[in-house]
């Protein structure tokens, strides 16, 4: 590894314009898909990732990413510095962000819904990218509702067919009425995080709000929203500043669990069956929506 470190070092003095050698690598814990550490030079001090070579793609898209998003000047992110391939190793080296202050969950409302003003002409990106680990596809489609079934949960349950029971059939049954929930709501392509729980937002020391470890796509504002009320949500003053630029639109509650089985069938691919009883409930959520609205 320490071959690595040294070809790390060359590769960031020379986006840096200046020698760099890291004198401090520390291991920062809290990641399931990536090791990550803290490098600190006399260059300054940067945040890196670290994944198997095959997984270059998947830190080249997190990068664009970020730049999509601090391109919208809406919400503070880290900068992407450099990302690439050593030997048996891929990395994204981020500017490094002292987090862990306290700031306000209004203010990460604000900037949430002005990033989320943020329009597309179509759904999807110009690139694939990652959900965790899974494939993301973000093939551009002017229909909502045709992006969602068939890019979002159409290729997760596909993924998910291994484990089998009654669900999968009520699942398939709830794809071919999903145009049920957007009876009375046409949603309009936003630019979306993609991943927005609570683990992925942080404060400066100074109360700014960060986002980090994107999904990036325009979809359906409220697929973020959906998703910062899974795992521990966030503060409701978050959902107030948020209201006061974008208002909750009619049916959104109804939609909720549509857009939060994304998620849960994402984990149930990824870290297996303690996630399918969550799987099968917003299953049974969504069917009983399309039968009381048919």
């Amino acid at each position: 590894m320490v071959g690595f470190w040294e070809a790390l070092d060359r590769q960031l003095g020379q986006r840096l314009g200046i020698p760099f050698s890291s004198q401090v690598r520390q291991p920062l814990g809290g990641g399931s898909i990536n090791a990550a550490y803290r490098l600190v030079g006399e260059g300054g001090q940067f945040f890196v990732k670290l994944n198997r070579a095959e997984r270059v793609e998947m830190f080249a898209a997190e990068a664009e990413g970020l730049r999509e998003i601090q391109a919208s000047q809406t919400i503070r992110v880290p900068t992407p510095i450099l990302w690439g391939c050593h030997e048996q190793s891929s990395y994204l080296v981020l500017e490094y962000l002292e987090l862990g202050g306290r700031g306000s969950a209004r203010q990460l409302g604000y900037d949430v819904a002005a990033m989320h003003r943020v329009r597309g002409s179509r759904f999807g990106w110009h690139r694939h990218n990652t959900i965790g680990a899974t494939p993301q596809l973000n093939t551009w489609e002017g229909d909502w509702v045709h992006f969602y079934r068939q890019h979002r949960l159409g290729y997760q349950v596909q993924l998910a067919r291994r484990y089998g029971g009654q669900w999968q059939q009520r699942v398939q049954w709830l794809l071919e009425h999903l145009e049920v929930f957007f009876r009375d709501y046409q949603p309009y392509p936003a630019l979306v995080h993609g991943d927005l729980w609570g683990g992925n937002y942080g404060y400066l020391p100074d109360g700014t709000p960060v986002i980090f470890d994107p999904a990036v796509y325009f979809g359906d504002a409220e697929t973020d929203l959906a998703m910062t009320r899974l795992f521990g949500g966030f503060p409701e003053s978050f959902y107030q500043a948020y209201a006061e630029v974008i208002p909750p639109q009619p049916g959104w509650q109804e939609r909720l669990p549509l857009y939060q089985l994304y998620h849960l069938l994402n984990h149930l691919n990824l870290f297996g069956s303690g996630y399918l009883g969550q799987v099968i409930q917003a299953v049974e959520q969504c069917c009983a929506v399309v039968a009381r609205n048919m």
